[in-house]
């Protein structure tokens, strides 16, 4: 019998019950939660690049999250900001990455992958 009062936060930091990811290698789109509310579907098809950095914002705020993985697309450019990100790197290597999603401060400690951010950018036309 299972008496773990949050069983969800103690399994954390296994993938498959990570709130900030999911993985599934049938996925043809990332499905991007953004803090702006809004859910977008990015398709496989259009990505460019990954690049993961350590976070710039690290310089005057010693709280900011420690890694940042950008995201490219041909029309959008994905923002993740968290620690233990490398994992989301290789789920994109493979395109296998489902979806991705930031989840509360209070998470971090127990989860091996934290996104604490997460924002979309869409590309202007130049022509």
């Amino acid at each position: 019998m299972n008496t773990n009062a949050n069983p969800a936060v103690a399994s954390a930091s296994s993938s498959r019950d990570n709130p900030c990811y999911g993985s599934d290698p049938t996925v043809a789109t990332l499905n991007v939660f953004a803090d702006d509310e809004h859910s977008y579907q990015l398709p496989y098809a259009q990505f460019l690049y990954a690049e993961m950095i350590s976070n710039p914002a690290l310089e005057k705020n010693a709280d900011a999250p420690p890694e940042k993985l950008l995201i490219c697309f041909a029309a959008a450019e994905v923002t993740v900001l968290g620690s233990g990100l490398k994992s989301l790197e290789r789920a994109v290597q493979k395109y296998e990455l489902q979806f991705v999603k930031s989840a509360a401060r209070r998470y971090a400690a127990a989860l091996k992958t934290h996104v604490a951010a997460v924002a979309v950018n869409f590309i202007k036309e130049t022509r």
